[in-house]
């Protein structure tokens, strides 16, 4: 009964998050197109009222640890599912995404991706879209943020393993700026094939910088090491055993 309970809490809370995302959009869109940092905040509140709906609809909370990067710096996180990008970007004060060039035409998402300053990018010319970017944020025309990125280059289910692309290492070595490892045990509770969601406490944790320089060989090791030893600490934390079925061990309180 209860299972059934929480499935039928599970579609209402989707249900409503995406309904969420259409009216904030008809009410900041007339702002947003005259000050773009009204984007910012557009997409702040969208991704702090998720947040706060998971909880109140499905007993998912969440949790935001570490230092959280103020400046420019390059965010590299464990990817498991749509939850974790809604609790890494209500933390940052500027963040924006490397994206496909084509996620500029999706509806609503792709003009706010283009208005807060996402890169969008053609298949291997990324480096020059890369380029572009640091020129405008050098020349004052726009500010610097934190340029998040996908190490694994998709969503990777708890338990499952998939190699750090080396991608990561170039656009580390290109930006010149620190790198934020983030950690996270989202997909524990809100899986990559399911509409189900699990209550319990959903944790992102911002992680010590790797300092620009570091030879991209080492960067790369340190990354994946850093990144992975702290998501399995998490998803333990979770109850989460790799070999077996996810367990939520932290239940709402």
């Amino acid at each position: 009964m209860a299972y059934g309970v929480q499935w039928l809490r599970s579609v209402i809370f989707i249900g409503q998050m995406y309904l969420a995302m259409l009216v904030l959009a008809i009410v900041f869109t007339p702002f947003a197109l005259i000050w773009r940092d009204m984007a910012i905040t557009a997409c702040h509140s969208y991704c702090r009222y998720v947040r706060w709906s998971a909880a109140l609809l499905v007993g998912l909370r969440s949790e935001v640890r570490g230092q959280v990067p103020e400046g420019g710096v390059l965010i590299a996180a464990k990817h498991q599912s749509f939850f974790d990008i809604i609790m890494i970007f209500s933390a940052l004060p500027r963040p924006r995404f490397v994206m496909k060039k084509q996620l500029r035409w999706a509806p609503i998402l792709g003009w706010y991706a283009l208005r807060i300053g996402c890169v969008p990018v053609d298949r291997g010319k990324r480096g020059a879209a890369i380029k572009d970017m640091l020129a405008r944020v050098a020349s004052g025309q726009e500010q610097a943020g934190q340029l998040i990125i996908y190490p694994q280059g998709t969503r990777v289910a708890p338990g499952a393993k998939r190699p750090y692309k080396v991608g990561t290492a170039v656009l580390y070595d290109q930006l010149g700026q620190p790198c934020v490892p983030v950690a996270a045990n989202v997909g524990v509770f809100w899986p990559k094939h399911s509409l189900y969601r699990k209550p319990g406490l959903a944790v992102v944790e911002f992680l010590p910088p790797i300092p620009p320089g570091t030879p991209p060989r080492v960067f790369m090791s340190e990354l994946e090491q850093v990144i992975e030893t702290h998501s399995d600490r998490l998803m333990a934390e979770a109850g989460f055993r790799h070999g077996g079925a996810a367990q939520t061990a932290a239940r709402s309180r």
